[in-house]
């Protein structure tokens, strides 16, 4: 007869903590030179970035994406390419 070999596999979970990009506002940008700019750092589509530019605009900053720091690092350095604030918080 064989011998029986019962076999575990171990299974870690890691939790990746989501960071914020926060845009905030200035008065030297154009609309339309932050709206590519945050499509370019983000992928985001002309009417979200537009969105999200309007409301930098009336409210002074806006959340502008989320995710590993990693890429909200790789987002803002993208954004400060053309000298826009931004600020990283951890959610």
């Amino acid at each position: 007869m064989g011998t029986k070999v019962s076999l575990f596999e171990e299974s870690s979970t890691f939790v990746i903590e989501p960071w914020n990009v926060i845009l905030i506002n200035d008065d030297w940008h154009t609309f339309d030179e932050v709206i590519v700019q945050l499509m370019k750092a983000t992928g985001c589509s002309p009417e979200q970035a537009s969105e999200i530019t309007w409301q930098v605009h009336t409210q002074g900053e806006a959340l502008c994406y989320t995710g590993p720091r990693e890429r909200c690092e790789h987002a803002a350095s993208i954004l400060e390419e053309i000298e826009l604030r931004v600020r990283l918080e951890r959610v």
